[in-house]
């Protein structure tokens, strides 16, 4: 039976982690939840040739290039031990999303169900980056803001190409992410539910 992978998108501080972990945990028997350099790590720990690979980048502090990325998310899909499979923070760009839809689309084994959008605002997320800074805390807060700034800037950039991209193929499902967090793990788990039944 071919697994039913789920892609959770979501700005720094959006809690798409969190949600997607909460839920793997609520149903260990049907549920797995990876995050892309966990798959990476885990990937080199079984030490195969791909993962020797891996490594072989990240001990002189490379880029893992994106075929290889991609060929890992592959493996660790297929090779889950549940049926539903939640990644998350990822695609990160066009370029990843234009190579997992390639490769997926030769693959009989792996679904891609849907595509999760936790939607944040950019003060909401700061807010829970930062938290509230001191008034002691000016200077480092400042640090923290641009780090904050640059990843969103690259979290937003592509954001609506990879929107479009797959609204177009009626995957895309938006989450409100500025709620409490009980019902927006129920609302995604509801859904990744009811969309992997009809997968």
């Amino acid at each position: 039976m071919a697994k039913k992978l789920f892609l959770i998108i979501g700005a720094p501080g959006s809690g798409k982690t969190t949600d997607a972990e909460i839920i793997a945990k609520r149903n260990p028997e049907t549920i797995v939840h990876y995050s892309t350099g966990e798959m990476l790590r885990q990937e080199v720990a079984s030490g195969s040739e791909l993962g020797k690979e891996i490594e072989s980048y990240i001990s002189r502090g490379a880029l893992v290039p994106l075929d290889i990325v991609i060929n890992t998310i592959v493996t660790a899909v297929k090779n889950a031990p549940r049926d539903i499979v939640l990644i998350d923070g990822f695609p990160r760009s066009t370029e990843q999303m234009e190579a997992l839809d390639k490769i997926l689309s030769q693959e009989q084994d792996i679904k891609l169900a849907a595509v999760i959008e936790v939607r944040v605002s950019e003060a909401v997320a700061k807010e829970r980056i930062l938290g509230r800074a001191e008034e002691a805390e000016v200077k480092r807060s400042d640090d923290n803001e641009e780090v904050f700034y640059q990843r969103m800037k690259i979290y937003l950039e592509p954001l609506p190409a990879i929107e479009k991209f797959y609204e177009s193929k009626g995957l895309l499902k938006i989450i409100d992410g500025e709620r409490p967090i009980e019902p927006i793990v129920d609302e995604m788990e509801a859904f990744i539910k009811a969309t992997a039944a009809k997968a």
